[in-house]
């Protein structure tokens, strides 16, 4: 079955090409609905040949969740193939980082996270499609998943219990599919002092931004990395003035945690911080906002069928691990099974030397389609 795949895939090549180069010529980011919505309808196009059952989550604050539904619904599960439409880059990018290709690979903003793991999962269906191999099949693409998901993660948790198993179009960790991945958590503290003119009422002054050192330093002791949790403070602002004591100052806290049990570890060292100056006032805002993607039993299960196929297709599968999040940790952690990094090799996301790996889209193209066929 694999090599059938991969010739199918193969044919379809230069269509996944082209329109990889189209799609990431749509600016795509995350605070720009327009631009969402834009890459959305060049998908529903891209798709029209495979006939979906098109339904439109309409946000308000950001773009809209597409999900394309394919294949009759039969007694089978449908999978859930899950991405998101937005990018990290501002609206404006492509010209001073245009899509190019060069030295074996594609490059542009927004190619590898993920607008090639969309045009990954289209090129499947239409390489089983032409096999008449076809199964019940959920495409879910949102619109907000690079600041958080706040408005799709519904609708990813909903579908994803409806689903049989959920493969995440996120490039893959170096060329190994991820089965775990660290729950993230962002806190935000915010101190309030008594301000004074630094060289005449220094006595009355009570800092903010002092008292916000103190904390930091606090905070930095909550990392354990024998639980595989960091904490880091990566934000920091304050005061007005060098000749003013501070009344205000602000901190970002970034968490990553590996199980959930350590979530309620980690909310109470927050909630139990205090300031050491009375005059001075702290309020603490925030959370984990993505779960841990725990490898369960159910992703293991999951990798070792991915295995098997990769090696029919002439090539070694490894599994790998992550600090970063994605849609897959909601799904995962309803106890679906799920798979992550089911899309390209690559290197560079978020950052301007983002690209994929041309010599390895057609391989790894026809590994998820088998995945899909054969489970």
């Amino acid at each position: 079955m694999s090599h059938s795949i991969l010739g199918a895939v193969s044919a379809l090549a230069p269509w996944m090409y082209q329109s990889l180069r189209e799609l990431v010529e749509v600016e795509s980011p995350s605070d720009d609905p327009a631009g969402v919505n834009a890459a959305a309808l060049l998908v529903r196009h891209l798709a029209e040949p495979l006939r979906p059952y098109v339904i439109n989550h309409t946000q308000s604050s950001y773009g809209d969740a597409l999900e394309l539904r394919f294949g009759l619904r039969d007694a089978r599960k449908p999978i859930l193939l899950l991405g998101h439409l937005d990018t990290v880059w501002p609206l404006g990018t492509l010209s001073n980082m245009p899509w190019r290709e060069a030295e074996g690979r594609f490059w542009g903003p927004g190619v590898l996270d993920m607008k090639v793991g969309i045009m990954m999962a289209l090129t499947a269906l239409k390489a089983l499609k032409t096999l008449n191999k076809t199964r019940p099949i959920t495409l879910l693409l949102n619109p907000d998943e690079e600041v958080g998901s706040p408005v799709s993660r519904a609708i990813t948790e909903r579908l994803a219990l409806e689903s049989e198993a959920v493969f995440v179009l996120e490039p893959a960790q170096g060329p190994a599919y991820k089965t775990a991945r660290k729950g993230v958590g962002q806190y935000d503290l915010h101190v309030t002092g008594i301000a004074a003119h630094a060289g005449v009422d220094f006595a009355r002054g009570h800092s903010a931004i002092r008292e916000m050192a103190r904390l930091v330093e606090t905070i930095s002791g909550f990392t354990d990395l024998e639980k595989k949790r960091t904490v880091n403070c990566g934000v920091i602002s304050g005061g007005t003035r060098s000749n003013v004591i501070a009344a205000n100052a602000h901190a970002e806290v970034d968490v990553r945690i590996a199980s959930m049990d350590d979530a309620a570890a980690v909310d109470a060292l927050f909630q139990s911080l205090r300031c050491t100056d009375p005059h001075c006032t702290l309020e603490i805002t925030g959370g984990i906002n993505r779960p841990p993607m725990e490898r369960t039993p159910g992703a293991v299960a999951l990798f070792e069928k991915a295995r098997g196929f990769a090696a029919e297709l002439g090539f070694v599968l490894d599994e790998a691990s992550t600090g970063g999040g994605s849609d897959g940790n909601f799904t995962s952690a309803l106890g679906i099974p799920t798979l992550d990094g089911m899309g390209a090799v690559g290197d560079g996301a978020h950052a301007s030397h983002e690209s994929v790996v041309i010599e390895h889209l057609v391989l790894r193209t026809a590994l998820l389609a088998a995945m899909i066929a054969g489970i």
